[in-house]
């Protein structure tokens, strides 16, 4: 797989949490954290998403924003 997204981190899928239109993936990564992503359900799909799936977060932004109290 070759993609133009710098930010490509490996990871396993934790939780998949289908709703009306769309399913909510929780992937944990090596260290613990977790990334959780929005995606439509014929994805989630096409994709055969279910816990323990090894999977790749892909961040693709044109910008980050920074926020302090």
């Amino acid at each position: 797989m070759k993609i133009s997204a710098r930010n490509v981190l490996k990871g396993t899928v934790k939780q998949v949490i289908t709703g009306a239109v769309n399913v909510e993936v929780v992937v944990t990564l090596p260290g613990g954290q977790e990334v959780v992503s929005i995606i439509t359900k014929e994805s989630a799909t096409a994709l055969n998403l279910a816990p323990g799936k090894e999977v790749y977060t892909i961040i693709k932004a044109s910008s980050i924003m920074i926020g302090v109290d």
